[in-house]
């Protein structure tokens, strides 16, 4: 079956009106490395309420899944005077359809944090994140493309390297997709995650952001424990992701506290 066509103008809203306890930050260094998956590997991973949101890549039907590492910066209140904090995050995401809603979101397997800040999401609102310590080293050419993205991940969950690169010479990549702007509103703008709870109840949180302009990049190495363990992408298949892209700065709203079902 064809995907569907996707236009930003369709998904792009104003921004709803802070409050109470939400949270603004910018995301540094932004990236997103995806892989084409056999949706049967997610088979014990997603409720039932989640369809994959599947795509037709290389003659197969295959599901995607985004690896996406940052720097938060400025994470601080949005809407009260608030120191302001900086960590490194990775989140661990699967796209999919919430079919209560009929809304295209996504399904967070996890999130690793550098951060003292961590025991809020995870024992006050019992998120699947997980202690970890980062180190980033990136390094920018005169243009903006990155020269150099290094990214090392310690973590008891998810231990984690990245190494890309980027030039004006890197291309593209959305086969499956009827156009590039349905490939870049697919992989860009869910506003709404999904995730299993500590406690097994299903939770959600719900972001804003404005239309993200990220390019394509190369990956030169990646290795990521999480991926191997749950048998969802060898150590050898991390070496061929779907695409990459890298935003240098971008800027989120995130409402909270999640809700709980």
């Amino acid at each position: 079956m064809r995907f569907p066509q996707l236009k930003f103008q369709d998904f792009l809203h104003p921004r709803p009106k802070p409050k109470g306890i939400d949270v603004q930050c910018k995301l540094q260094h932004f990236a997103l490395i995806t892989y084409a998956i056999d949706p049967i590997r997610f088979k014990d991973l997603i409720p039932e309420r989640f369809q994959l949101d599947t795509i037709h890549y290389q003659g197969e039907e295959k599901a995607l899944m985004s690896v996406v590492p940052f720097i938060d910066v400025d994470f601080t209140s949005a809407v009260f005077p608030f120191p302001k904090f900086k960590m490194g995050q990775t989140n661990y995401r699967v796209y999919v359809i919430d079919q209560e809603k009929k809304e295209r979101c996504v399904w967070f397997i996890g999130t690793t944090l550098d951060s003292w800040t961590l025991i809020v999401p995870r024992y006050f609102w019992q998120l699947p994140w997980h202690a970890a310590v980062f180190e980033f080293d990136c390094q920018q050419d005169d243009h903006g493309f990155y020269k150099q993205y290094k990214m090392r991940t310690q973590s008891e969950w998810a231990n984690a390297e990245l190494h890309l690169n980027q030039s004006a010479e890197d291309t593209w990549k959305y086969e499956g997709f009827p156009d590039l702007e349905s490939y870049q509103v697919f992989l860009t703008h869910p506003l709404a995650g999904f995730y299993h709870r500590q406690d097994g109840k299903l939770g959600s949180y719900r972001v804003w952001h404005d239309r993200l302009k990220p390019q394509p990049a190369k990956l030169q190495h990646a290795r990521f424990e999480l991926l191997e363990r749950l048998n969802l992408v060898s150590f050898e298949d991390q070496l061929k992701p779907y695409s990459v892209l890298i935003e240098p700065m971008n800027e989120f709203t995130i409402y909270l506290p999640p809700q709980t079902f």
